[in-house]
């Protein structure tokens, strides 16, 4: 195999030289991975120029140095006027090498051009802030997998590894915050100092191989510290000079087709001019993103905010947990996980440690290992014993278990009512009793995950985490 890539790499420079120039390949690249549709294949569309005395274009596609079954060398197209064009159908899995080559009319190959590590699986938009974006500690991050590969932020396919954001050097204009884009050596040193940066795509990516043994395409978008006002997709005609305009070409350059889309944004929502109109830009731009997709039922998760150390008030901060905790249940093809349980690296980023977690989660929300993990489906009184609280889950997974005391419940009373004190937390099964010093007042309500820096540890048997969830009534 050698020797033939040798000898094809010798005639394609002969040829070159001899006067016909090489040929042009659009829609793929190496290391490229593109989306497999409902039959389990990419019938990937080519289209390039050909020398004057080519007659057809050829293809075949290899694994493991051998044809793939039903596909050696077969028509792909036939030039017109020096351009040509032709479908290539490519089955789930890889990597392949796809080689083409041009033919005149004797039958003598002109010229073969070849792309190699050719990936066939499914693409997930990343895209939010800066726990999207990754500001995880660069220290035992995920390591790459050979079948996960990125469309990094300069338009190449490569080899997804840590970090999967780079902002300063990205094709978007956007992303360079109002300052020169760096290129070269500044940008190389650039990345040499960075500490920060692993974020959640990369293990879920890997982990979604693990599971299903398809190969998984990034596509990074995220930018930290922006506001669902920079996401607007009143913005999509400035293209890369807006977030989601990138986000939309970067979705058409990868092939207009994507499995879904990751998202983590929300922190910039916690304050009172933004927090009130939240919950309808939300919904305005996954319908946004779903009519410029093409895609009408593209799923969208996306990840609740987790903790903050003084960086926020409590009332809007656990606003929009809560409304994000509601439009999974009002958003078709949508779902919801959450970090309030996870560790920080700093005063407002979920860690490196955590973001492997986040990224398993929702991997088993993707394909379905999981359920979405507990949610409150009710909270009553024990009976007659308003001393008792007793809450009950759906889609819990096994049974709820945690790491220590169960902790992360608090009620909230009416002003001026009594404090109850909640003292103790008891999970039976699938459901939990919260035991009061004395009788809850009339209006009491309960909360799981109040404030911004709560410890709350409540999982279930595949670690699906209970979200910030409250006021719940207590009937």
């Amino acid at each position: 195999m050698k020797l033939t890539l040798a000898l094809f790499a010798c005639q394609s420079l002969a040829l070159t030289a001899a006067g016909l120039s090489a040929q042009t390949i659009t829609n793929m690249a190496d290391d490229q991975v593109y989306q497999r549709n409902d039959r389990g294949v990419a019938e990937i569309h080519l289209t390039g120029t050909a020398p004057a005395a080519a007659r057809s274009v050829e293809a075949r596609l290899l694994r493991q140095f051998y044809p793939v079954e039903g596909r050696d060398w077969t028509l792909l197209a036939e030039p017109r006027s020096g351009q040509w064009e032709g479908t290539l159908t490519v089955p789930t899995g890889g990597p392949y090498r796809a080689e083409l080559r041009w033919l005149d009319a004797a039958g003598k190959t002109l010229i073969v051009e070849i792309r190699t590590n050719i990936l066939v699986g499914d693409l997930w938009i990343l895209a939010g802030q800066s726990n999207m974006q990754g500001v995880g500690n660069l220290v035992d991050v995920e390591p790459p997998n050979g079948q996960v590969n990125m469309f990094d932020m300069l338009d190449h396919w490569r080899l997804a590894e840590e970090p999967l954001h780079t902002l300063a050097d990205a094709a978007d204009s956007v992303h360079w915050r109002g300052k020169p884009r760096l290129t070269g050596a500044e940008a190389l040193d650039a990345a040499r100092r960075r500490t920060k940066g692993a974020g959640l795509g990369l293990p879920f990516g890997t982990q979604l191989v693990r599971w299903t043994g398809v190969p998984i395409g990034l596509v990074p978008c995220a930018h930290g510290g922006t506001s669902m006002e920079q996401w607007s997709p009143a913005l999509r005609h400035q293209g890369g000079a807006s977030l989601y305009g990138a986000m939309v070409r970067r979705h058409k350059v990868v092939g207009g087709r994507v499995k879904g889309v990751l998202w983590y944004q929300g922190e910039a929502e916690a304050n009172p001019k933004r927090v009130g109109v939240y919950a309808q830009r939300m919904k305005e731009l996954i319908q946004a993103i779903r009519t410029d997709f093409g895609q009408p039922d593209v799923p969208f998760y996306y990840v609740q905010i987790g903790r903050v150390i003084r960086m926020a008030e409590a009332k809007e901060w656990n606003a929009v947990q809560e409304i994000q905790r509601q439009l999974e249940t009002e958003i078709p093809h949508a779902g919801m996980i959450t970090g309030i349980d996870l560790a920080l690296d700093d005063l407002i980023h979920v860690g490196t440690p955590g973001l492997k977690i986040l990224g398993i989660r929702l991997a088993q929300l993707v394909t379905g290992r999981a359920q979405r993990g507990p949610r409150i489906a009710s909270a009553r009184f024990d009976g007659a014993d308003r001393r008792r609280v007793r809450v009950e889950f759906s889609d819990v997974n096994g049974k709820l278990v945690s790491r220590g005391r169960p902790a992360g419940f608090s009620l909230q009373v009416p002003a001026g009512a009594k404090d109850p004190q909640h003292f103790n937390t008891v999970i039976e099964g699938s459901t939990v009793l919260l035991l009061l010093q004395s009788e809850a007042p009339a209006g009491a309500a309960l909360w799981y995950g109040q404030g911004l820096d709560p410890y709350a540890n409540i999982v279930d048997e595949k670690n699906m985490a209970l979200p910030v969830t409250g006021p719940v009534p207590i009937q």
